[in-house]
């Protein structure tokens, strides 16, 4: 769930508008003055997490408190950890940056992301809960052969994983470059240990608390930045609209769409992979298990919906309220003073400039504090769900067959986290210079491409079986994955080959890619006329009715 939203990373991501759309690129920010105002806070936010760690790590004694916090989790603490999973830095900057340099287009990754959650919340939620255990390979594995079912489940999870995990680093790092004047390679090494610490101690209980914490912390802010901008219109935002028409310098362009994504063929191709590729975030769909029953399940979607939501609209008023603040001083927020030459840091840093412009050098400290912080719990939430997918999907049940016990998989868990962490900061210094939104968009279009279809169709198909879903989810892997590497946002931004030579043209793969998924899974299931295909189809009216009552789904603490 932490997706989606997209944390700091998701700063990056936040690129991923920009990505997909102008390409903007992260590695040109420069050092800056060290802020100490917002080292204060970002050192109390960490020291109180840590504690909230502390007592997570004595309440976290089997493989089920690590994974799910024991089930027991309410739907309402559960649906602010959503959102704290969604409302990433790079929602939060990516979005209001995206507002801020191309007006109404902004929105169709804010839109994209918020309508993702009814289709979580009508086909997904409770079936999750009542047929899952840790992770979504239990959900999508409940009536197939284990082994080719957990191998690409815990494939395509690692895949989305890396992919996520890579844009929250550099986002981190170029932010912290930006605002706290530290070193890039320091900055990302303090993010990978920290977010280690929380893992390995704490498990989901400590990663739960911290995402609540950054989402109540979140929400204030942003809260705040968007009174503040209406304040100076009297509350009236066509007045904000207007002025915000009459200082930028795409005029009338900006309150149409067309600036972000061009043609329709892309457009609904990254609709379709914000929208769906929700529904196959492995570190969200984790979330789902953390509640004690379906209707706590049902209850946290609601919650999360109703945050994410709000959040989304004062992204809007904070991207025009920075175009009319910004702009009105361009010697503090501009390079050089000159509007030509873009903002200070770049465009992702149109929401940090305009906290200091509402609210002075402590609330930049503040919002700077909770960005950073945001990508601590994101980048915490994804490590474990990778975690998850090694030590319970091909530990437990493929190597060992289902005879692994709770402190042996915990150890591999463990393991695993520290392995994801090194990787990633490997990874995230790798990549300094490189754009990174793409590789959102990235963990999305694959997310909808293999994970969704594979777990909407084993869910919801009565015919759907073991050969089927793995052979449809590695076609939509494998595509989803190729057609982005050959898309213009890989093959000529970030590979450097002419402007023009990208093979594949649109702005994501998603409409493809998920469309082969889909049907690769159809033609496969109805062509296996196997032994094991008809035990497999004989068993989905015993799925269907634990999926859709609970009878005999694992109770919050058992599991």
């Amino acid at each position: 769930m932490r997706a989606h939203k997209l944390i700091l990373g998701l700063l990056a991501l936040c690129a991923a508008g920009a990505a997909i759309a102008a390409g903007a690129d992260l590695g040109n920010t420069t050092k800056q003055a060290t802020n100490w105002t917002a080292i204060a806070m970002f050192g109390i936010f960490v020291g109180a997490t840590l504690y909230i760690t502390k007592w997570a790590a004595g309440k976290t004694k089997s493989a089920a408190d690590f994974y799910t916090a024991g089930g027991g989790i309410t739907g309402f603490q559960n649906g602010l950890a959503i959102a704290g999973d969604y409302m990433s830095a790079a929602s939060f900057l990516g979005i209001s940056g995206l507002v801020f340099a191309n007006g109404f287009d902004g929105l169709i990754f804010s839109i994209g992301w918020l309508v993702g959650w009814p289709v979580i919340t009508f086909l997904m939620a409770e079936r999750l809960r009542n047929l899952g255990m840790y992770t979504f390979a239990d959900v999508a594995g409940y009536r197939f052969a284990q082994t080719p079912i957990r191998t690409f489940a815990a494939t395509g999870s690692l895949v989305v994983v890396a992919f996520y995990m890579i844009a929250q680093m550099v986002g981190a790092g170029q932010l912290i470059k930006v605002l706290f004047g530290l070193e890039y390679t320091v900055a990302v090494v303090i993010v990978g240990v920290i977010m280690m610490m929380y893992v390995l101690f704490g498990g989901m209980t400590a990663t739960t608390w911290v995402q609540i914490i950054k989402a109540v912390m979140l929400l204030c802010g942003a809260t705040f930045m968007a009174v503040a901008v209406l304040l100076q219109f009297g509350f009236n935002p066509e007045a904000l609209f207007a002025k915000a028409v009459e200082v930028h310098s795409k005029h009338d362009a900006i309150m149409s769409p067309g600036a972000l994504i061009k043609d329709p063929i892309s457009a609904i191709s990254v609709g379709m992979a914000l929208m769906f590729g929700t529904a196959g975030l492995p570190h969200i769909l984790q979330r789902f298990f953390t509640v004690p029953s379906a209707k706590e399940a049902r209850k946290s979607v609601g919650w999360a919906t109703t945050w994410i939501g709000y959040f989304y609209i004062l992204t809007f008023i904070i991207g025009f309220g920075a175009v009319v603040n910004l702009t009105a001083d361009p010697e503090a927020y501009y390079v050089g003073g000159e509007l030509a030459k873009g903002l200070k840091g770049g465009g992702n840093m149109a929401a940090v400039h305009l906290a200091n412009a509402v609210g002075g050098n402590l609330f930049l400290g503040f919002i700077s504090a909770v960005a950073f912080a945001t990508i601590l719990a994101v980048v915490a939430g994804l490590t474990l769900s990778g975690a998850s997918a090694v030590s319970h999907d091909l530990y437990a049940t493929v190597i060992k067959k289902g005879q692994a016990d709770s402190a042996s998989e915990l150890r591999v868990s463990k393991i695993t986290t520290l392995c994801l962490g090194a990787l990633a900061v490997v990874l995230g210094i790798a990549f300094e210079k490189q754009n990174v939104a793409f590789m959102v968009m990235l963990a999305f279009a694959i997310a909808c491409s293999a994970n969704f279809p594979v777990l909407f169709m084993s869910v919801l198909w009565k015919n759907c079986t073991t050969k089927g879903a793995v052979t449809g989810g590695f076609v939509g892997l494998v595509l989803s994955v190729g057609l982005t590497v050959v898309s213009p946002a890989v093959w000529e931004a970030t590979l450097g080959n002419p402007k023009g030579s990208a093979w594949f043209q649109y702005s994501s793969p998603a409409i493809f890619s998920m469309t082969a998924a889909f049907l690769t899974i159809w033609l496969v299931s109805i062509l296996d006329n196997s032994e094991q295909a008809k035990k497999e189809r004989a068993l989905f009216p015993a799925q269907q009715t634990r999926s859709e009552t609970g009878v005999g789904a694992s109770t919050g603490g058992g599991h």
